[in-house]
Parts: C-alpha cells; sequence; structure tokens
C-alpha cells in the first residue's frame, strides 16, 4: 500500500544539547519565490474546513434516535435510541451492549477535490457513554468509500478503549490512523465530497448520553513541495503559554506510549489547555504517583492515547481531549503560512504545529524528528519564531526562538529528505486550534479566516 503523507508522530528523536532559553541569530534569508504580505492572511490553498456545531447545522442533518438541544451550547443527544449493537472491544477482551443512535451530517463538497480527509469532533462522553466517528467519500467521476471508522472515543478509558480503526480501504483509499488517504495522490481520484456520521452509545436501560458539541474534518489537496515560499514578518505578538517538558515525564507510565519519551503531543496540548484557563480536577490526577510532578501532563497522555496506534499522537484524540473541558472548542486543521499563524497569535490564539526535520534543518533544536508537536506562541519582531518545544530536558528550557524560513518550511512542505538520504513526508501544515465557546470578535475573525467557526 503506498506510503500516505500522514505524519508518524513520535518522540523528538535525538539528543537534547544545551538548556535554557534559546536565542536565534539574524533572521535567515528569505527563499526565491513568492511572498505572502505581511498581515494579511490568505486562505490556505487546498484547504477546506466544515464543521457542524449550531443548533441550524444539527437540524440539517439526518437523525436517527438522536435530537438536537440549543442551550447553553448546541448538540446533539440520545433521544429514543435507534436500537442495540454489540461491540467487542480489541483491547480488553470485553464485549458488551450499548444503546445506540445516530446523526448523519448533509453531504459537503470542498471546495477543491481533496486527497486526504482528516476529522475532528467536541463531545461529552460521561461514564457509560461513548462515540463512534465514519466518514464516507464520494469519487471523482462516480462511486464513493464504503462507511470509514475515523475513531472510537470516550474521555475515560473505563467503558471502552480510546481507539483507531486499522486496515480500512477499498483499494482506491484507505485510513491510515486519524486520515482518509487517497492511494495514489498522484494519478488516483480526488475525493469530491463526504457524509460524517457520528454513533452515540449508553448502556441499556440508563438515560445517560453522550453530548455531542461539534463534528467536521479538514478535507485538504496541498501539493508535494520540498520547499514552500517564504512569507514576510507580521507584529511582533508573544503569549504567556504555560511550559511543559515532556522529557520530564520519562520512565512515567511505559503503558502511554512509552512514557514521556514520545508525549510531545498530550504535552503541547496540556500547555494550551492551561493557557485558557483549564486544568484537570483533583480527582481527575488521583491515579498519579503523587511524587510525579506536572502530573495533569500524565493524565493528558493517558486521555489522548490511541490503543491501536499505540501512541498519544492521533491528531483528532488530541483535540477531542482539550475539548472535553468546559466551554473549549478544537479542530484540527493545515494552515498554508506563518502570516496565518500570526495572525492567530495576533488575536491571542497560539497554536500547535506538527513537523519533522533533521537536527542541522533546525537550528536550535539539537535533535532530529520523523514527528514532532509543538506550540507557536509568538514571534519576534525579526518574524522569527517562538515555540514552547515540549522536547526540552525540563521545564524552563521550554522557551525557545527558532528562524523562521527554517520553522516555516519544515512544517509547510509535504515531502523531505532524511539523514538516510530517503524521501519521507511532512505534515504540509497541520495544526491543532483550541480556544473558547465565548471568543473575543478578534479571535473569531481570525478562526472565520480560516472557514472555522
Amino acid at each position: 500500500m503506498p506510503t500516505s503523507r500522514r505524519t508518524v508522530l513520535s518522540a523528538a528523536v535525538g539528543t537534547l544539547t544545551g538548556a535554557g532559553v534559546l536565542t536565534a541569530g539574524p533572521a535567515a534569508a528569505r527563499a526565491p519565490g513568492s511572498t505572502t504580505a505581511p498581515g494579511r492572511a490568505a486562505r490556505t490553498p487546498g484547504v477546506d474546513n466544515r464543521f457542524w456545531s449550531s443548533y441550524r447545522d444539527w437540524g440539517r442533518g439526518t437523525p436517527d434516535g438522536v435530537r438536537a438541544v440549543a442551550a447553553p451550547r448546541p448538540g446533539v443527544v440520545i433521544a429514543d435510541p435507534a436500537g442495540r449493537r454489540e461491540y467487542a472491544d480489541p483491547h480488553t477482551g470485553r464485549t458488551a451492549v450499548w444503546e445506540y443512535a445516530t446523526w448523519t451530517s448533509p453531504s459537503h463538497r470542498p471546495a477543491l477535490p481533496a486527497t486526504e480527509i482528516i476529522p475532528s469532533w467536541n463531545a461529552d462522553t460521561p461514564p457509560g457513554t461513548w462515540i463512534q466517528v465514519e466518514v464516507r467519500a464520494g469519487y471523482a467521476g462516480g462511486g464513493s468509500t464504503p462507511w470509514f471508522v475515523l475513531g472510537r472515543w470516550a474521555a475515560g478509558d473505563g467503558d471502552i478503549r480510546r481507539t483507531s480503526v486499522d486496515g480500512q480501504g477499498d483499494g482506491r483509499a484507505s485510513v491510515w490512523t486519524d486520515t482518509l488517504s487517497v492511494d495514489d495522490a498522484a494519478a488516483g481520484p480526488r475525493l469530491v465530497s463526504y457524509r460524517l456520521r457520528v454513533t452515540l452509545f449508553r448502556r441499556p436501560g440508563t438515560r445517560l448520553t453522550p453530548v455531542v458539541h461539534r463534528v467536521g474534518a479538514m478535507a485538504s489537496d496541498v501539493p508535494d513541495r520540498f520547499t514552500v515560499p517564504a512569507s514576510e514578518p507580521g507584529p511582533a505578538r508573544e503569549l504567556v503559554v504555560p511550559r511543559y517538558s515532556q522529557h520530564v515525564h520519562l520512565g512515567r507510565y511505559p503503558e502511554y506510549d512509552n512514557g514521556g519519551e514520545a508525549w510531545c503531543s498530550p504535552t503541547s496540548s496540556q500547555m494550551i489547555i492551561e493557557y485558557w484557563g483549564r486544568r484537570p480536577a483533583p480527582a481527575d490526577l488521583a491515579w498519579v504517583d503523587p511524587a510525579y510532578s506536572d502530573p495533569q501532563v500524565c493524565h493528558a497522555a493517558r486521555s489522548t492515547y490511541d490503543h491501536r496506534y499505540r501512541g498519544c499522537g492521533n491528531w483528532p484524540f488530541n483535540a477531542a481531549y482539550a475539548a472535553a473541558y468546559p466551554g473549549m472548542n478544537a479542530v484540527v486543521t493545515r494552515l498554508g503560512s506563518l502570516t496565518e499563524a500570526e495572525r492567530l497569535v495576533g488575536a491571542g490564539i497560539p497554536l500547535i504545529t506538527s513537523q519533522s526535520f533533521r537536527a542541522e534543518e533546525l537550528t536550535g533544536a539539537g535533535y532530529g524528528t520523523s514527528g514532532h508537536l509543538m506550540t507557536v506562541i509568538g514571534f519576534t519582531a525579526d518574524g522569527d519564531v517562538i515555540a514552547n518545544d515540549p522536547a526540552s530536558p525540563h521545564n524552563g528550557a521550554v522557551r525557545r526562538i527558532y528562524r523562521r524560513r527554517e520553522w516555516e518550511n519544515i512544517w509547510l512542505r509535504t515531502k523531505r529528505h532524511t539523514a538516510e538520504g530517503k524521501t519521507a513526508s511532512g505534515s504540509g501544515g497541520v495544526c491543532y486550534l483550541y480556544w473558547p465557546q465565548q471568543p473575543t470578535g478578534a479571535q473569531r475573525r481570525a478562526l472565520k479566516d480560516l472557514g472555522i467557526r
């Protein structure tokens, strides 16, 4: 099966060097080619965001046993279950019967045919409930995929084990953990439409229900590229974001993706969640060894762990974890330049970015990685990136300054050369965005510019 552009999100590979705050030298030379004017955010070409979250949105879908609720935050809940279904959990060996109901979105046609679809969902799943998210996409020229499962999810792990589902494909497209991708992006048929289906489950005979507040997807057709055009620096700003190191947690709870070694994604998520004033309750942390510092990072790792992928780097699972906190929204999307990131930071919204690079490609990092998550919290007057990098030896060393041109290229490219001279994938600008239910006007406008509401 051809390799997808889906970047494997693993630990930062290599030995960290140095400590404390790193400073960059003069801004890197701009690469030749077109530039994005400072302060202006052009819509990302090849990226389409569609999320259903309003009461009107829920009314436009097809319900089967669910009903829409309007206040205080719109969503869908189980009304009269559509039936019962048996689920054999492959990760616990337990088989149980669940009542279920479904909501199916209208068919959405992205602005441009897509090669990839990555879902996101925001839901409350009290104990005794869980949800499943599926996608069915239509091909250019006719025909469609089967319904593919893109996640079986619950905020906790007492009822089912949170999981993606491997081995799904129809000969033209396949599911890679959290991404539906056409098998041959160069010659294969594009995805011209899709529908999402979310199934809500609960224990039989109860009045329990999940509440699904948001479901949608980012569809994209980002051209293969080793380099991207440079953008011009915009206004300087730095947001005050908590700093956590994943490496503080080395050896802790290795059952969750080998302990802190591979916790870049949940560590980044926890930093941004706390920036927005949310934290786990003491009861949520009761399972963590009281001798461990930053127990909330351990909680984030457990709460994002994908038992099939055997890692904490499932993109939608991280977004769903963030949105499980009261009044929080979260999506996975792609951006097209650091200008768009500057618009978000300027409005007070930090972001979490996915990138892969050799050690020499990111000055000051001190390591190379096949996939790593960091937070973008600001920009210097020269336009360089201020990042909270969880692949740091301790919390005090997390804040870094990375050269703008280097950062932009390793984040936005879809192809890269490994240290062994092989060609591998890049994320193509993937990021997580988390924001509160009541954003400011500037935050709302910055998100709307990206097609997110």
